[in-house]
């Protein structure tokens, strides 16, 4: 088994799929399933912050797309408006929560997502005031300390130590909630951004591989493809420098997502022939051979 990271094609890969994001679109479309927002609420008000925090809070193992669209459902209904009050989820009995989130498909995996979603939803009430802005500021704005503090946080549950931010913390999502305090609520005081590592999903995964930025011949677990991935993002645009504006790992996750979900996921997983070839933004950079991804495990022969 044998990978490389090829930082130089990466570089040309970022700079097509973020100039072309910004313009044309990636399989012409530009836009993310988060960016619509549930009737009334204004970009960068506290309502926009918590819906984005909470919901992003349970994208793991979901279709994005189909889960934000549960979340403004579950946002626009009168009865279950509360789900995004941090106060009114601490005074709600949490088979009631279970029972709301299925209302509209919010949760897939009912008492898991509940309880992630009322965990994250009663630390903001606890601890900050019911203003994640309060955490962050906490953390000085500073983007390394606050993946940092998401990691390590607890509180105390029954004499047991629990995460203050389950599944937020994680490697993919918290680091997308980055991403989208900055593009989608707008908060501009982040620092560090460049330190944060590209939120690394399936598409993300795949779209990096079927460029060949990242390839050779492995067998083995998603989660040791995806440390690649982040290394070979970071490496990429290093020095990356587009219309006077220095890009970040974090620019091209949303061109990577697009890449792979309207492009990379209808190539054949085991030549690697791909019927959108001939219409494909990135097509110059499309890599033959196997890239497959099933589960946990990926198959690269590339």
């Amino acid at each position: 088994m044998s990978i490389i990271i090829d930082g130089e094609r990466g570089k040309k890969v970022a700079e097509l799929l973020y100039t072309s994001f910004s313009t044309n679109g990636i399989h012409g479309r530009t836009d993310m399933p988060e960016d619509i927002m549930p009737n009334g609420v204004v970009r960068g008000s506290l309502d926009h912050i918590l819906f984005i925090t909470l919901t992003v809070s349970i994208d793991y193992q979901r279709d994005a797309p189909s889960l934000w669209a549960s979340s403004r459902k579950t946002f626009d209904d009168p009865e279950t408006r509360y789900l995004f009050d941090p106060k009114l989820l601490y005074e709600t009995p949490s088979d009631k929560i279970i029972e709301n989130m299925q209302k509209y498909g919010l949760s897939k995996k009912p008492q898991k997502d509940a309880d992630i979603w009322r965990t994250v939803g009663v630390t903001f009430y606890k601890k900050w005031e019911s203003n994640p802005c309060n955490f962050l500021k906490n953390c000085n704005w500073d983007s390394s300390l606050i993946l940092k503090r998401l990691k390590n946080d607890t509180h105390l549950y029954n004499g047991r130590s629990l995460p203050d931010y389950p599944y937020l913390r994680g490697p993919k999502i918290g680091p997308l909630w980055l991403r989208m305090l900055r593009d989608n609520v707008g908060i501009t005081q982040l620092r560090n951004l460049d330190k944060v590592p590209i939120p690394v999903d399936i598409h993300v995964a795949r779209a990096t591989l079927a460029t060949g930025i990242v390839r050779g011949q492995f067998r083995g677990k998603l989660d040791e493809v995806f440390e690649y991935v982040r290394k070979a993002w970071f490496e990429s645009v290093k020095g990356l420098s587009i219309k006077n504006r220095e890009v970040i790992a974090l620019d091209v996750d949303e061109p990577l997502w697009h890449l792979s979900k309207y492009g990379c996921a209808m190539r054949d997983k085991t030549t690697g022939n791909c019927p959108l070839y001939h219409r494909c933004e990135a097509k110059e950079f499309c890599v033959q051979g196997m890239v497959k991804i099933e589960g946990s495990t990926v198959e690269l022969d590339s």
